[in-house]
């Protein structure tokens, strides 16, 4: 039997961690096996709908190259795979189970069923939930209330006695008393639309989809949906329900942790790959000591038997890590495109063509490939070099416990030693050299001797390589800047 997986989410919200977990579950585990990736769009939330949430659905699974074989777009033979378009096939299904006698038409009003959740509070009421008020309607009391113009609901008629057992990969049996689970849940309401559970029942059922995996928060729904296929006479699906997704604190993740929707990762400058590789280890390992895969990788090695049953620790360092080992492998012309647009978004290439963009930023790419954590961070440590950092000020350009004067001392006696060397091309070892030895004559640390070059350079205290830097904004424009800073300390 071929494997059939899904990814349902609902655009309600941008991607975020969690989910994508998920989704690159489901497609290593389909790809591993020789199976289909489904995408399904569950939207029938429409009041938290939003088109820019799907969009940003879509767009996440292009940026990780993930590509499913059935669904929006790609289209399929158990289309189509949006629920809003399946509305007449959710109201085909509700209506067989209310004529087989495994669900019923609800007339409760909104009022009564307020008035009994309060009633349930007040007097803490073991029994919670819907009474059951309409299960027992006979034929001619339900046609009576159709006839007069109301619109019910349909619920489905939940066992009242005995339990419910599902098995679960990663957990085992799971069983749960029919007296805990909800009472009669809604399955179609008053307007035609259906409810999560129903949907997703027949969708899983008519799309032939063989293995469900989700999150484990949804666990406490599984013995309401094998009722349901039961009811309709379907086999479930195997299940099998993920690792949550926590944070450090070992609560589970979420804003506060940081940033956990994928576009907020992607603009800070995470590579795909980075986040395919160490997303997919969180909850899940293939030998307890290999790190790093690739997609092609994934897509042969992974095994739902090797998912974890504990809970998976999302690491922003160790994502951090991951990234910068990514960003080192690729080559400089590959590393210069992937950050023409950072600098471009702070207008720091204008007057650039494409092609002069790529050739000036892949000539710095070496000034800050082995410090790069994301992408982002090129613009910090480059600005410099794009953009005159202004007139710096005496306490920047002074080292740790050093004056303006001794700075000045020490800049008037480097400048001379640094232009020549540098326009002589020797190598920057003698010109180090060269300058070290000013630090004792002075009586200065050495730090005092490079620290009003590199401020005076870059406006900061902290750079990429001193002489690379230099060579990076041009020599002219460099000494332009360091002749700027004399006179600033010279002042003082």
């Amino acid at each position: 039997m071929e494997t059939r997986v899904r990814y349902a989410p609902s655009p309600t919200g941008l991607q975020h961690i969690g989910g994508v977990r998920t989704a690159l579950f489901n497609y290593f585990f389909a790809k591993s096996s020789g199976g289909k990736f489904i995408l399904r769009v569950e939207d029938t939330d429409r009041t938290r709908y939003s088109d820019e949430a799907l969009e940003d659905l879509y767009s996440t699974l292009d940026w990780l190259g993930i590509k499913w074989d059935e669904g929006p777009i790609a289209g399929g033979p158990y289309g189509p795979y949006i629920q809003s378009e399946r509305y007449d096939i959710y109201r085909k299904y509700a209506q067989q189970l209310v004529d087989s006698g495994m669900a019923y038409y609800c007339f409760c009003t909104p009022e009564r069923l307020e008035a009994l959740r309060a009633e349930q509070e007040a007097s803490h009421s073991p029994e919670q939930g819907y009474d059951r008020h309409c299960r027992n309607l006979s034929k001619d009391e339900v046609q009576a209330l159709l006839d007069q113009g109301l619109k019910p609901v349909i619920r489905l008629k939940v066992p009242e006695e005995g339990s419910t057992t599902f098995h679960d990969v990663i957990m085992g049996d799971i069983t749960r008393e029919n007296k805990d689970i909800s009472p009669d849940p809604i399955l179609l309401k008053s307007d035609g639309f259906p409810t999560y559970h129903l949907a997703n029942v027949i969708d899983d059922h008519l799309m032939h989809i063989t293995h469900i995996l989700r999150a484990q928060e949804w666990i406490p729904s599984g013995p309401l949906h094998v009722i349901l296929y039961k009811a309709f006479g379907w086999e479930p699906p195997v299940y099998c329900h993920l690792p949550m997704v926590m944070g450090s604190d070992g609560h589970k993740l979420s804003k506060r942790h940081g940033s956990t929707s994928v576009r907020d990762f992607r603009d800070k400058g995470y590579l795909p790959e980075a986040i395919i590789n160490y997303v997919t280890l969180v909850g899940w390992s293939f030998d307890g000591e290999k790190q790093f895969f690739s997609k092609a990788e994934l897509e042969k090695d992974f095994s739902i038997e090797k998912i974890n049953k504990a809970p998976g620790v999302f690491d922003y360092k160790k994502l951090d890590w991951f990234n910068g080992q990514y960003i080192r492998a690729k080559s400089d012309s590959e590393l210069a495109a992937l950050l023409v647009p950072y600098l471009d978004k702070e207008s720091l290439l204008d007057g650039m063509d494409e092609q002069a963009k790529l050739d000036r930023v892949t000539a710095i790419v070496p000034l800050v490939k082995e410090r790069l954590v994301v992408l982002s961070d090129v613009n910090d440590m480059t600005r410099f070099v794009f953009r005159d950092p202004g007139m710096p000020d005496a306490k920047t350009l002074c080292a740790k416990g050093h004056t303006a004067a001794q700075e000045y001392q020490g800049l008037a006696k480097a400048y001379p030693i640094l232009r020549s060397g540098l326009e002589s091309w020797k190598p920057d070892s003698e010109i180090e050299q060269e300058l070290c030895a000013i630090a004792p004559e002075l009586g200065i640390k050495v730090n005092g001797v490079f620290m009003p070059i590199r401020a005076s350079v870059t406006g900061s205290q902290v750079s990429p390589p001193l002489f690379d830097s230099i060579r990076a904004v041009g020599y002219d424009e460099s000494f332009r800047r360091i002749e700027r800073a004399l006179e600033v300390l010279k002042a003082c």
